[in-house]
């Protein structure tokens, strides 16, 4: 009895009550609802989306538009040269895993459910103009490079930024409230950001629903070409209960070893798929259409972004395009944490740089090379079959495309285990994210809870379908996603006010006059040439700088500002300057190790023990390390650079008053 209450207590510490029983509560009543009565639920998911798709159009458009000038923006301004952590601080991925995470987790299941069937679907049913001719297969190419292109990465980018901007730079939470904190302060830890957060489960639940849902249908269409499973809902409700049980096994796994090695997996399945429609297909032209509709999609962005048909409504635009905003919108709480979890350490720029184009310059490749194969197969190759099974259902149209090239069987295997791939890891993904947002952990959240969203994404996907299917899965994806624009909106405010804090500072900091202590040259050289290792350097610390960080605290606070200083288990000695309501004043001198140069006389390959290592007495800030070594130094050198850092610490204070 006292271990089940010992339990119960744990439970309670790890969830976060204010924001996990509002969006359990919530996705709960919509399970229930939609089972007990399906019709009407269809009906409403369908009102819904009118509405959103006929009166807020305009606001979804204009919004996304925003995103995309904001991030560029930011990126070629003087906010590019930040970095998402402490000035000091490294990437934690290399590029090539980096960007096989960004695209795994990004856009996987879409890519290949519609690769085939948007540009036959755009190409047999265009927005304007005559089906089935030339023109209507530019405008294909043309709508379907604009749905996946810049924009939707521009959405991911605004909250992946804004997560890992004010978590590893300003050591916020990882969560979509933290971005509020310019704005509020200390509030977002109240009702306002439980209420952030809150939409932002909710709307990554239903976006992660509709892309799982989407998966499941083709995984179901696959496994009917393959093996002749029937389709049907039944059988899509058990496909779903089967994997997401999957999932759960790279929930154990955590983000390192689970979802990294399955978003590895993935990329050299679909880069192997890939290649071989490159190969086996029309390879001449497949490189022609690529920059033709790279070029199309470059010369027509800007009047397609703020396109809404207003002159000649159509119905076209809510099943499609509003369709897509909505998707990213809501998805973008899931793949934006996400991205900011495997993006610390780069700058702003080099961050923006890669999340737009490099995913972008493989998605329009995936989406040439499967769309203007299979319109080749159609208006080139006579296979009209192509475009009226497509029509019938778009979840054949992968298989049913991959049958006019050699080796179906091989081909449609491998595209069916590439969506389950993908559907695991978007499921794992998921989870992580959601019970991110709704427990108190700012890292890892217990696994019981990472479960519990995995089955409850996996219900409402489940409900989605029983209720309608892909109208229903439209539809929800198209309503959760507007409340969280304004959340985005005011998300970019925020950066904004943050970022420009912070540049303002850097420069009030470089104006400010310099103050140099006198050293003599000679003991300057030495401590150049000398490589101490950690021992000396702890009794550097212990024997000058401390005393020195002390000197200096006692004198400020006989003028009546506070300060003390202190030491860390790290061996960091260091000093903090309060300044009531506004920033307050950080110098630190921790041990580093380094790599000397090549011509010391020292071996430096001795590999093992930290005396064994060459170490410096490196300066932090609060916002990292400052890149110079102070040992040697006298007790009046150390003195004066505080005294340096601190005049321009003020400097900056009165710059931002």
């Amino acid at each position: 009895m006292a271990a089940s209450s010992g339990q119960t207590r744990l439970v309670r510490a790890q969830i976060l009550p204010q924001v996990f029983y509002p969006t359990a509560l919530i996705v709960l009543l919509a399970i229930v609802a939609t089972f007990v009565a399906p019709d009407a639920s269809e009906r409403t998911f369908g009102a819904a989306k009118a509405w959103v798709a006929d009166e807020a159009g305009w606001f979804t458009v204009l919004s996304v538009a925003g995103f995309l000038v904001f991030t560029v923006a930011v990126a070629v301004s003087s906010f590019g040269r930040l970095k998402l952590g402490p000035d000091h601080s490294e990437p934690d991925y290399p590029y090539a895993t980096w960007f096989a995470m960004l695209f795994a987790a990004g856009m996987g299941i879409g890519l290949m459910y519609f690769g085939v069937a948007e540009p036959v679907m755009h190409f047999a049913a265009p927005p304007t103009g005559d089906p089935e001719t030339v023109s209507a297969a530019r405008q294909a190419m043309r709508i379907t490079f604009f749905h996946w292109g810049i924009h939707a990465w521009a959405i991911y980018a605004v909250v992946a930024l804004s997560l890992a901007y004010f978590a590893y730079r300003h050591g916020l939470p990882l969560r979509i409230r933290s971005s509020l904190y310019p704005m509020i302060g200390e509030r977002i830890h109240g009702p306002i950001g439980h209420a952030v957060d809150t939409f932002a489960a909710l709307g990554t639940i239903f976006g992660l629903a509709t892309s799982l849902g989407f998966g499941v249908i083709q995984i179901n269409a696959g496994l009917d070409y393959l093996l002749g499973v029937p389709v049907g809902t039944g059988v899509q409700v058990t496909l779903i209960a089967v994997i997401t049980l999957i999932a759960t096994g790279s929930v154990f796994s955590g983000l390192d070893r689970g979802v990294r090695r399955l978003s590895e997996l993935n990329m050299i399945l679909a880069v192997l798929l890939l290649a071989f429609i490159l190969v086996t297909g029309p390879t001449v032209h497949l490189f022609q259409t690529l920059v033709q509709n790279t070029g199309m999609y470059l010369s027509n962005v800007f009047g397609m972004t703020f396109n809404l048909y207003a002159y000649e409504p159509t119905g076209w635009i809510g099943g499609w395009t509003l369709f897509y905003w909505g998707w990213w919108i809501a998805w973008s709480p899931f793949v934006g944490m996400f991205i900011a979890r495997i993006s610390r350490g780069r700058t702003v720029r080099e961050f923006i740089t890669g999340v737009l184009l490099v995913p972008l310059g493989f998605t329009f490749l995936w989406m040439t090379i499967y769309g203007n194969s299979a319109l080749h197969l159609i208006m080139v190759d006579g296979m009209a079959d192509l475009a009226a099974a497509v029509q019938a259902d778009s979840s054949v149209a992968l298989y049913r495309f991959l049958e006019h090239l050699p080796l179906p069987a091989v081909t449609s295997t491998i595209a069916t285990v590439l969506v389950v791939l993908f559907f695991v890891t978007s499921a794992d993904s998921g989870a992580l994210v959601i019970d991110m947002l709704s427990s108190k952990g700012e890292e890892e959240a217990p696994v019981w809870q990472r479960i519990f969203w995995s089955i409850m994404v996996g219900l409402i996907a489940i409900a989605l379908l029983a209720a309608g299917g892909l109208a229903s899965l439209q539809a929800a994806t198209i309503a959760a996603a507007l409340p969280f624009t304004v959340v985005m909106i005011l998300m970019c405010w925020g950066m904004l006010k943050a970022m420009r804090t912070e540049v303002i500072r850097r420069e009030a900091m470089n104006d400010a006059r310099t103050i140099l202590a006198g050293t003599d040259w000679r003991q300057r050289l030495r401590n150049l040439i000398d490589q101490p290792g950690v021992d000396e350097v702890r009794r550097f610390l212990d024997q000058q700088v401390a005393p020195a960080l002390r000197e200096v605290a006692e004198e400020l606070r006989a003028n009546g500002v506070a300060a003390r200083v202190e030491t860390g288990a790290d061996d960091r000695v260091w000093i903090e300057v309060g300044h009531g309501e506004e920033m307050d004043f950080f110098y630190s001198v921790r041990p580093r190790p380094f790599q000397p140069p090549s011509f010391v006389l020292v071996d430096t390959r001795r590999a093992g023990d930290d005396e064994d290592r060459s170490y410096r007495a490196e300066v932090y800030l609060r916002e990292g390390g400052q890149g110079y070594c102070v040992m040697g130094w006298r007790k009046a050198d150390l003195i004066h650079d505080v005294l340096d850092q601190y005049h321009r610490h003020m400097h900056f204070l009165a710059a931002v008053r």
